[in-house]
C-alpha cells in the first residue's frame, strides 16, 4: 500500500496513472484503517471507452508545427520577454513563497502556504520544479511544480504572479511549451498530464491545454470506496447535489456522480 498517500483525507495512487490497478474491496479497507475517509481508485488508463472520468494528457510533441499561428506568437512573445529552466531547491525555496502567497491571495485564499502544499505532495517519487524569470534578470515571476516518474510528468502546479497573468506577454504560453519540449521533445516520456478531470470546476487550465495545446481526455474507469460513515453521509446527501452550499462537500459528491457515469 506504499503507492498510496493522503491528500486532504482521501487514498490517491502516489505514481504515474497510467500504473494504477483496480483496488480489492481488502486493500481499500487496510488503506482505511489506517485513516482518512475514501480511497480514489482509478484504473484502465487511456480506454478505448469515453467514460464520465478521465486524465488530460499530451503523448506527443510535434514543435510549433502542431500548434496555430496565433498560439505560435504568443510563445515567441513569451520567449522574448522571459526565460525558462529546471530550479535548484533553494532558489525555489527563496522565490517560490513569496510568488504562491501572492497568488494565493489573489484566489482570497490566505492560509495555504507552499509548504504546505508540497508537504502533502510529499509521497510522490521525485518533484521537479521549473521557474519564470524575467529575461537578462534573476527575477523569477512564475513557476511549475511537476512529478517526475520513471516514464511519465504530471503537472501539478502552475503559478504566476497576478500582474503578469494577463499581460501581453503570456507567459504561461512559454513556460508550457518549454516543459511539453522538454519532457516530450527531449526526455520521450510517454505523456505529460495536468491531471485527472476537476470536481471542484475552479480552474479553466484543462480547457485551454486542449484546445491551445493539443492535449486530449485519457478515458479510465474511477471507483470511490468510503470509510463506514461517510459512505452513510454521501448517501444522504447525494440528492442534494447541485444545491449544496458547502463546496468541499459538494466536489465530494461531484466525485460521486462521476463514479456513477454521469458525464
Amino acid at each position: 500500500m506504499w503507492n498510496y498517500f493522503i491528500y486532504r483525507n482521501a487514498w490517491r495512487y502516489a505514481r504515474s496513472p497510467h500504473e494504477e490497478q483496480k483496488l480489492g474491496k481488502d486493500a481499500c479497507t487496510n488503506l482505511l484503517s489506517m485513516g482518512g475517509m475514501m480511497v480514489r481508485n482509478t484504473y484502465d488508463f487511456d480506454c478505448q471507452e469515453e467514460t464520465s472520468f478521465w486524465y488530460i494528457i499530451k503523448d506527443q510533441f510535434f514543435g510549433f508545427e502542431e500548434l496555430t499561428s496565433r498560439c505560435r506568437n504568443k510563445i515567441r512573445r513569451a520567449n522574448n520577454n522571459y526565460t525558462y529552466r529546471i530550479l535548484e531547491n533553494k532558489e525555489f525555496e527563496d522565490q517560490g513563497n513569496k510568488i504562491y502567497e501572492k497568488v494565493m491571495l489573489a484566489y482570497g485564499n490566505r492560509n495555504e502556504s507552499l509548504n504546505d502544499f508540497l508537504s502533502s505532495s510529499s509521497d510522490c517519487e521525485n518533484i521537479e520544479c521549473w521557474g519564470c524569470f524575467l529575461k537578462g534578470t534573476e527575477k523569477m515571476i512564475g513557476f511549475a511544480v511537476n512529478y517526475l516518474w520513471d516514464d511519465a510528468c504530471g503537472y501539478e502546479l502552475l503559478a504566476i504572479l497576478p500582474e503578469y497573468k494577463h499581460t501581453s506577454t503570456y507567459p504561461y504560453y512559454g513556460l508550457i511549451y518549454a516543459m511539453n519540449e522538454f519532457y516530450l521533445g527531449k526526455m520521450h516520456l510517454k505523456y505529460v498530464s495536468d491531471g485527472s478531470r476537476t470536481i471542484t470546476q475552479h480552474s479553466d487550465i484543462q480547457d485551454f491545454l486542449i484546445q491551445h495545446f493539443n492535449f486530449r481526455k485519457a478515458y479510465c474507469q474511477l471507483a470511490v470506496h468510503y470509510c463506514w460513515w461517510m459512505k452513510i453521509a454521501v448517501k444522504m446527501l447525494y440528492p442534494f447535489r447541485k444545491i449544496m452550499p458547502l463546496q468541499r462537500v459538494k466536489a465530494i459528491l461531484n466525485m460521486e456522480a462521476m463514479q456513477r457515469g454521469e458525464k
